[in-house]
């Protein structure tokens, strides 16, 4: 620990001597004086790290911090790789922001930072979608593109994702470049915040239209649309950007009937409704939840603060609500999509290493190729850019309830989900049947895959050398068996090596490497470890897999597969 206060007082004494402004330096003097080190030494105890994402931490003073000057440095290097990549070019690049407290202001700085460089940038003058931008930057013909949001963390975080032309966030070799662009900035005199006002320009309506054209053309079945245009639908927004598209998408389609849940519509930073606003726990979904029984509607929608992520609630064949969790969701789209599609030829849909083997086996039974990449959007996008042209994109997903379908758009899109699902629950409808029903089909006809998620938190430096032993352990000491099964393989994405555990024998493994684990049993389960990469957390992929003859055997292999996750869950304690 003393090491840690002894680097973090360093750099804080670096911070004072700087160029930052008096108001700042008066905070650095109050956690210097202050006797409990804590929040000097998450504060500056490290640079925080421009990742091959961006940025994204707690909103405060301090080199390891979401504020104007670490916004500004993280500026300044894509400025300084902008301009040598492009030397000679009016280069241009579009910025997006969500509801996060000081989200607007550092979109602010981004910009001004950006145009004091004399690059052109294309401004949204309110708060939008994440997947917005991204269709933005390809819309137009950016160079590059930054969104101010820190996704579904809590309150106290912000941050900064960097785009590349494509509308994809940066892959190799950009995004090591940018690092390396970043990190050989040494002081705030180096960043340009002076703003050349004339280089910064607002974002017209255009924009979205061409983006609701593009979702419209992508959605099937419109005819039951037109028949089922009274459905109930519930959505909420959970204070985030998701009010400004959600609900004019879902209107455009045809639906008649969208309630959106008021006391979650209006953007705030604070989150007051909900203690995290993400659409993947229980709690955050409650309102929604609540709301959609008052009503008897048919499905629940609600989307995370910068609308790249989606939590889905259908009622059971009891007509209670229940949330579908990430896998069963992109699944189900998955199977509408692939079902209702004519020309097959040279299709393919995408997915993480981390989501359900259950669309791997949809799609050879349904005829589509499906291609597996590492955890992150990003390299979904960038299989894309190798493969266009020579293959048809359809979707893409990821278990982290994260959906995309058609290529207009290059990370997760929640508004185009939100305005699928409300689709396949009105051609459900019409066909006599609902979303469980559904649901039940796609497990008879595919396996019934069944998956859990732990999440361990460990925050501050403490728990980030906590984060590392854990996986070291389990990289040099692997279980032998996981509920009740033999484990098989071992997949270790950082050495790129494959391993049979019984021969010894071992095969490259053909992906970037990554800090991930991957444990396969006899039995065909699958155990995923790996750290986050944007939250303070490791977190466990489960899934485990059994098989329905019929609808009727749902709830007795539904009740099996829990215990065996339950054992694993308690094995990895």
């Amino acid at each position: 620990m003393s090491t840690l206060l002894e680097t973090a007082t360093a750099k804080a004494n670096h911070w004072l001597n700087s160029t930052i402004d008096q108001a700042t330096k008066d905070q650095v003097k109050k956690l210097l004086a202050n006797p409990d080190n804590k929040e000097l030494i998450d504060s500056f105890y490290k640079d925080l790290e421009f990742g091959t994402g961006g940025l994204r931490g707690i909103m405060g003073v301090g080199a390891n911090c979401m504020n104007q000057y670490t916004v500004g440095t993280a500026t300044q290097g894509m400025a300084n790789y902008l301009k040598k990549s492009l030397p000679g070019k009016q280069i241009q690049v579009a910025i997006a922001y969500d509801s996060r407290n000081n989200s607007k202001y550092f979109a602010q700085v981004t910009a001004n930072v950006f145009s004091a460089n004399g690059i052109l940038v294309h401004l949204f003058s309110d708060l939008r979608p994440t997947p917005l931008l991204s269709f933005a930057i390809r819309h137009l013909k950016c160079d590059s593109g930054v969104v101010i949001t820190a996704s579904h963390n809590p309150k106290e975080y912000n941050g900064y994702k960097a785009y590349w032309n494509d509308g994809a966030q940066l892959v190799p070799p950009h995004d090591k470049n940018v690092i390396k662009e970043v990190n050989a900035i040494t002081g705030f005199d180096q960043v340009k915040f002076e703003p050349n006002a004339s280089l910064i320009k607002p974002i017209g309506p255009e924009v979205e239209e061409a983006y609701y054209r593009e979702v419209i053309a992508k959605i099937p079945r419109k005819e039951s649309i037109l028949k089922q245009k009274n459905i109930s639908l519930v959505y909420s927004s959970l204070h985030g950007a998701g009010i400004t598209m959600v609900p004019e998408c879902l209107k455009r389609l045809g639906f008649a009937n969208v309630n959106v849940v008021e006391e979650q519509k209006t953007p705030d930073g604070n989150f007051p409704t909900v203690q995290s606003p993400n659409p993947e726990e229980q709690s955050a979904m409650e309102m929604a939840l609540k709301k959609a029984k008052a009503l008897n509607a048919e499905l629940v929608l609600a989307t995370d603060p910068d609308t790249d992520r989606v939590g889905f609630g259908i009622k059971n064949d009891k007509g209670e609500f229940f949330l579908l969790n990430g896998n069963q969701a992109f699944s189900l789209m998955m199977w509408f999509i692939l079902k209702n599609l004519s020309d097959k030829k040279d299709a393919y849909i995408a997915k993480t290493i981390v989501t359900t083997e259950l669309v791997d086996d949809m799609a050879r039974n349904l005829g589509v190729e499906c291609y597996n990449t590492l955890t992150g959007f990003k390299y979904i996008a960038e299989l894309m850019g190798e493969l266009e042209g020579k293959k048809k994109f359809i979707a893409a997903g990821e278990e982290s309830y994260g959906y995309m379908v058609g290529d207009f758009v290059r990370d997760k899109d929640a508004v185009s989900a939100c305005a699928f699902f409300a689709a396949m629950a009105a051609a459900a409808k019409d066909d006599g049947a609902t979303l469980y029903d559904w649901l039940l089909q796609m497990y008879v006809e595919n396996g019934f895959y069944k998956e859990g998620l732990i999440n361990l938190v460990r925050k501050g430096a403490d728990g980030e050398q906590q984060i590392k032993a854990m996986m070291e352990q389990f990289r040099n000491n692997p279980p032998q068996n996981l509920g009740g099964e033999k484990v098989a393989r071992l997949l270790d994405y950082k050495t790129s090596v494959e391993k049979d555990l019984a021969s010894g024998k071992t095969t490259p493994i053909q992906l970037p490497k990554s800090d991930v684990l991957q444990f396969y049993t006899d039995k065909g389960s699958k155990i995923s470890v790996r750290p986050s990469g944007t939250e303070p957390k490791i977190k466990f992929y489960v899934s485990v897999k059994g098989a329905i003859a019929s609808k009727g055997d749902f709830e007795k292999v539904n009740a099996e597969l829990d215990k065996k996750i339950a054992v694993i869950r308690e094995e990895l304690k």
